[in-house]
């Protein structure tokens, strides 16, 4: 018999390991009905607990879980019953979305390796990145951890990651461990030799062999998201009140936010406090419990919490007030030729520029925003990323230290 030695090795390739399970590992349970499983068929079950963070994908509209908001938002969002997990639905906007917020297979595994923002599925592997070749032998006993699975796009395009080998007295690989992101949820599957060498008959193992040539300056090291060591943080979850985002959130300025009033520990609520900064700007007795509704047209950091009846302070609900946006000198513009976006933000840093073509699925492109950019107010697209005739999505995306928001316009290209 084997003894089933594990390779505990300390490798970046173990980290992203690491990384990626804190998506995949975390518990939670809903506390209502409606929050929908990918295209809104099925529901996640109130009361059930799963494991894994929910599928979605959430583009432009929601968020997703790692990259535009910390992982304890969307667990203080599961515990609101009026949250927008419960009250809002992508399925039907959004291909491929059903909740409004959670992850993909490519957002899982470029959450994992330690990117700033996602590269979609088939933009893991050569010629789209550097640092990555196919595995030679494609079978158990080459494969390492930290390698991918790249599902072709002409049956389903999606990616895996190796997150464990298991191996004999011999050295001999007796399974592997593959997760990904998959609906209703994250997946965990140990396959035996014999499964895992099937798996790879329509699939193909490659190697990201150098992680700084691969990312290039998609690094999550230089933004404030992914945050690793919040998400890998247990949270404390406000019992007081919530908010319809859930906690530690962004709202755009204007925006309505909804503080739900729980009070789940029947303490009673004296008074509910709203402040900017160190500024108290409204507050309000016996509010009671349920939902206040507010809209703030200042940009700032926030703080609401309640005055309990025996005179103690709640933990707070913490989001900011942004602004962000962006103008296009034309709605069209001529193929190749570069193209000039002027943009402003009040609260939030402008970091990223996305770039998604509607008639190429490989006309997908990030231009990262420098600090002189931001200096000017404006960043030049080169010509050769506006080679695609046709539709193209246009994505401004910024962060602060609560997570990010992103505004979209259209532009057409023509000949």
């Amino acid at each position: 018999m084997g003894n089933n030695k594990k390779d505990n090795t300390a490798t970046w390739q173990h980290e992203a390991v690491r990384r990626a399970r804190i998506l995949s590992r975390v518990k939670w349970t809903p506390v209502a009905k409606g929050m929908p499983v990918n295209k809104g068929k099925k529901y996640f079950e109130k009361g059930v607990e799963y494991t894994g963070v929910p599928y979605s994908s959430v583009k432009y509209v929601g968020r997703y879980i790692g990259f535009d908001i910390y992982l304890k938002t969307f667990l203080a969002a599961v515990q609101n019953p009026f949250s927008v997990l419960y009250t809002e639905n992508l399925s039907g906007k959004i291909k491929n979305a059903g909740p409004y917020y959670g992850v993909v297979c490519s957002s899982y595994t470029s959450y994992g390796l330690g990117c700033a923002i996602w590269y979609i599925s088939y933009f893991h592997n050569p010629p789209y990145r550097e640092g990555v070749s196919l595995v030679d032998a494609q079978s158990t006993q080459t494969a390492q951890i930290g390698d991918i699975i790249y599902t072709p796009r002409s049956i389903g395009s999606h990616v895996e990651m190796i997150t464990d080998l298991t191996k004999d007295d011999t050295g001999k690989v007796t399974h592997a461990r593959v997760e990904d992101s998959w609906p209703a949820t994250t997946r965990n599957i140990n396959y035996n030799e014999e499964k895992f060498n099937e798996h790879l008959k329509k699939r193909k193992l490659y190697r990201i062999f150098d992680l700084s040539a691969w990312r290039g300056k998609n690094n999550a090291e230089s933004f404030l998201f992914p945050n690793y060591l919040e998400d890998a943080t247990t949270p404390v979850i406000n019992r007081v009140l919530l908010l319809d985002r859930g906690d530690w959130v962004p709202y755009e300025r204007g925006q309505v936010v909804r503080i739900n009033i729980m009070d789940r520990d029947a303490q009673g609520v004296k008074k509910l406090v709203i402040k900017r900064g160190n500024k108290i700007i409204e507050e309000i007795t016996k509010p009671g419990k349920g939902v206040i509704e507010r809209s703030f047209p200042i940009c700032g950091n926030y703080t609401a919490y309640c005055i309990m009846e025996d005179g103690s302070q709640s933990q707070s609900c913490e989001f900011a007030v942004c602004d962000l946006d962006f103008q296009l000198s034309n709605e069209q513009s001529d193929q190749g030729k570069p193209l000039e976006i002027e943009f402003s933000s009040n609260n939030m840093q402008i970091i990223i520029i996305y770039l998604y073509s509607d008639s190429n699925p490989f006309g997908i492109h990030n231009v990262f925003v420098t600090d002189e950019d931001r200096r000017k107010g404006k960043i030049i697209i080169p010509g050769n990323l506006l080679q695609d005739e046709g539709n193209v999505q246009i994505w401004l995306i910024g962060e602060n230290k609560y997570g990010r928001l992103k505004k979209r316009q259209d532009i057409f290209i023509k000949k």
